[in-house]
């Protein structure tokens, strides 16, 4: 039996006469790798903005683990990857952990393991001491992924997370997503790169604010009868236009 974790409720998002999110219903499931895909400017942003608690909907709920966000009492269940790195250019990658990490709660023996295995798992283990504005993109796309993982948290939610990164490390990041499933995690990612798409368990396609589409990549596929998701979303979206 499958166990909602996210559920999004008649949620709509307007900055002033500009509607942003237009009645956006979705259920997510518990240890589900969840991909929200759509172009720039679909409100993939602001839907995540508002599950982690940093927004609010103009109208209509969001709950996460059965609560309403957003809500203090959540902040350690989850993780959040913005998409923009909010990093201290001036400290060290190991000083950003740090301070990252207390701010969790995590000290002493427990924040140098945790600082120690995140780091591996981005690959950044001989960057530790760097400062950070020496960091490449990418590096600083890993570092603020790592900063997510840091509480172990029970649902990530990660916006465009492997932008700027390449080809070899994506997949590195995305086999440490699925290690991060099979722990009972949940993953909410944002994309607009077709092959990641195909990586999730299910999808949401967004446009134009609206949900156009939800469904397993290949079920999104035989719908349409088409053999990529970019075909599929193109149907869809012509559907909905």
């Amino acid at each position: 039996m499958k166990k909602t974790c996210v559920s999004i409720r008649h949620v709509s998002k307007n900055f002033g006469k500009h509607a942003v999110l237009e009645d956006i219903n979705l259920e997510i499931n518990k240890g589900e790798i969840f991909g929200l895909l759509g172009p720039s400017g679909a409100g993939k942003t602001t839907l995540v903005k508002q599950l982690s608690g940093l927004d609010t909907p103009t109208s209509g709920e969001n709950f996460i683990f059965q609560e309403k966000m957003p809500t203090l009492s959540l902040i350690n269940k989850i993780g959040y990857m913005a998409q923009s790195d909010a990093l201290y250019e001036e400290l060290s990658a190991k000083e950003n952990l740090q301070f990252f990490s207390t701010l969790y709660g995590l000290k002493g023996v427990k924040q140098s393991r945790r600082i120690k295995e995140v780091m591996e798992l981005v690959q950044l283990s001989n960057h530790l001491t760097k400062l950070v504005s020496n960091y490449s993109g990418g590096m600083k796309r890993r570092l603020s992924l790592a900063i997510a993982l840091l509480h172990e948290p029970e649902m990530l939610i990660l916006d465009e997370p492997t932008v700027g990164i390449d080809p070899v490390l994506r997949k590195g990041i995305w086999d440490a997503f699925y290690e991060l499933k099979k722990k009972g995690t949940t993953l909410i990612v944002t994309t607009h790169v077709m092959d990641e798409a195909d990586k999730c368990d299910r999808l949401a396609l967004m446009r134009e604010g609206r949900l156009i589409a939800v469904g397993t990549p290949n079920e999104l596929k035989t719908k349409t009868n088409t053999d990529s998701i970019e075909e599929a979303f193109l149907i869809y979206g012509g559907a909905h236009s």
